[in-house]
């Protein structure tokens, strides 16, 4: 079985091939995980389509999804004496001496309409024998990794009761070489980093990308025109909307829970102001109005706060206020500086980048009883964003001279490494769930 010790570290090469832009491996490494994690086997699905299959192997992408969560720990396949097929082919005492608690058998085959492929599996308790789950997910030609998060999604919330995130996308900035051959791109990539792709690039720097509640479009800053300013593109059409371009700080984009609105941070009138745009209109009503500097604009689940960040109190801190308007109010009341909120599906829970001295970790502060929990080691990590299921913060932060990116479970206890080969990685955003 994988294990979280040094030797059986587990460390993920994958192949990048970006659209008009050429990456060579992100390389995904575990840290720590969670030493109690439930032993699982994912046996290789059986292929009943013509033709042989593709090189996406199912139950691998299962396998390291529900790996990486930390909360499992799958059988290798090389370790399995048996590859059973369905209920009937579970030899269940054999796999209990092998010391498994849940087995996963399945196959794919073609849909009668003859197009794209369907994933038929079963999730069954060793122990009990009980089926936990069995169903179908048919997804379009081509999209079969897709339709393996899919099933991962689907085991990990059998057992764990929380739905899974691995089906989701994740966006961020990558940084490739030095002075005036430095250039930008604003990428997407499955939430295991594979199948990235290159969703703008630029000689000037790209800023803060923001996902639209139907994970269709992307919001961010860029500095193109040599000023800031906020576009609006479509991910798989690549048509894109200038959002707010005037004079000054045009900033921090943040769309409300349901699309129809957008927060942002301007200074058209002279100092950085918090504001909101309806985007059909594209009026502007202005939120804020202080001597501070008002930023980082974000909404919760639940759409009843913007949160964001101020030194209205002499230090960077969380504060929040109603989308009607209203008298902002401090959020979060410990530290020296806590900045870039993050509001987890709950809209109990906020991430932040809290700093203390020179050092600056990834942090949640728990709305309800005040506290913080600080997630990270490291001295300069910054920009949280939460898995759409609360599970996971997906983070910023440095490795020597290089920009990388990392995720921590919610509760701290499993970590992991996205490092890519050359230049730096930054600003991530994790999407929302795709439909």
């Amino acid at each position: 079985m994988v294990t979280y010790n040094v030797k059986k570290l587990l460390l993920l090469v994958v192949t990048l091939l970006a659209a008009q832009t050429t990456y060579a491996q992100l390389e995904i490494e575990i840290i720590s995980g969670n030493p109690s994690a439930l032993p699982i086997a994912i046996v290789p699905f059986q292929w009943q389509e013509a033709g042989p299959p593709p090189g996406t192997s199912v139950d691998d992408v299962i396998s390291g999804d529900l790996y990486r969560s930390g909360l499992f720990d799958p059988m290798e396949t090389a370790d399995m004496v048996e590859h059973p097929v369905d209920e009937e082919s579970i030899r269940f005492g054999t796999w209990r001496l092998l010391k498994v608690d849940y087995i996963v058998v399945g196959s794919v085959r073609t849909p009668a309409d003859g197009s794209g492929h369907e994933l038929i599996y079963q999730l069954f308790d060793v122990h009990t024998r009980e089926r936990m789950l069995s169903q179908v997910t048919t997804v379009g030609p081509g999209d079969l990794r897709f339709g393996a998060h899919r099933v991962a999604d689907a085991i990990y919330e059998a057992l764990t009761g929380v739905p899974g995130a691995f089906s989701t996308r994740i966006a961020y900035i990558t940084a490739i070489g030095l002075g005036p051959d430095m250039r930008y791109e604003l990428v997407v990539a499955d939430a295991d980093g594979f199948g990235p792709q290159s969703v703008v690039g630029s000689p000037e720097p790209l800023l803060s990308p923001a996902w639209s509640p139907d994970g269709k479009k992307l919001a961010y800053v860029s500095f193109e025109k040599g000023n800031s300013a906020i576009y609006m593109q479509d991910v798989s059409t690549g048509s894109r909307e200038l959002i707010s371009s005037g004079k000054g700080i045009n900033g921090a984009p943040s769309f409300s829970p349901d699309g129809r609105k957008m927060a942002l941070t301007l200074s058209r009138t002279g100092n950085p102001e918090i504001y909101i745009r309806e985007m059909a209109t594209g009026r502007l009503t202005q939120m804020t109005q202080h001597w501070a500097i008002d930023t980082e604009p974000v909404w919760s689940p639940d759409g009843r706060y913007i949160y964001f960040t101020s030194d209205r109190g002499g230090r960077p801190q969380i504060y929040r206020m109603a989308p009607t308007g209203g008298t902002p109010e401090r959020v979060t009341l410990e530290g020296e500086y806590n900045a870039r909120a993050s509001i987890a599906p709950d809209s109990r829970r906020i991430a932040v980048a809290y700093g203390r001295g020179n050092e600056y970790r990834i942090a949640i502060w728990d709305i309800e009883t005040e506290r913080f929990t600080i997630l990270t080691p490291g001295v300069l990590d910054e920009s949280p964003s939460f898995a759409p299921n609360g599970s996971m913060v997906l983070y910023a932060t440095r490795e020597g001279t290089r920009g990388v990116l990392s995720a921590v479970s919610a509760d701290g206890s499993v970590r992991q490494r996205l490092i890519l080969s050359e230049g730096d990685v930054r600003e991530p955003a994790w999407s929302p769930v795709i439909r």
